[in-house]
């Protein structure tokens, strides 16, 4: 193949973002991590569920313990689906820490990390793609910044 190969986009409806939002902003003063579900389309990753797991949170982190993995992988074989990205909060700005390098639950080439500042508590559907910092995951194992133009709300 010639040149680079373009980034796969990533396709949410309009309500499952809606309830994206609704769910982080449930926890108003600690993170909260929550996962994309769907398929793998030609040139696009397609958000169908969203899930969100067993987890440990505070102010400045979040982790899946091992018994919310277990929850994550026998929901992931029951739908038959992948985790096309990671969405997750942050108390002040919007950026990937090296916490949220080292303890990404996604890990394939291609998979999106999204954070939202100030634990979503601004981000509403319309100004969502100005308020979210994305991040993809490179061959090399680096989160790298996108532009949220990768992002489609249908």
């Amino acid at each position: 193949m010639r040149g680079r190969k373009q980034q796969m986009s990533l396709e949410i409806s309009r309500a499952l973002l809606e309830e994206t939002i609704a769910e982080l902003r449930a926890s108003p003063d600690k993170e909260k991590v929550i996962l994309w579900l769907g398929k793998r389309g030609t040139s696009e990753y397609v958000v169908d569920d969203i899930f969100t797991p067993i987890q440990i949170t505070d102010e400045d982190f979040f982790r899946i313990p091992e018994e919310g993995m277990n929850q994550l992988m026998s929901h992931l074989r029951n739908v038959r689906k992948m985790i096309v990205a990671q969405i997750h909060t942050h108390p002040r700005e919007a950026f990937h820490s090296n916490a949220d390098d080292r303890w990404a639950i996604v890990r394939h080439a291609g998979a999106y990390s999204l954070v939202l500042p100030e634990f979503c508590s601004t981000t509403e559907k319309n100004n969502f793609l100005e308020m979210v910092a994305t991040f993809v995951l490179n061959k090399s194992n680096k989160w790298k910044r996108v532009s949220s133009s990768n992002i489609t709300i249908v």
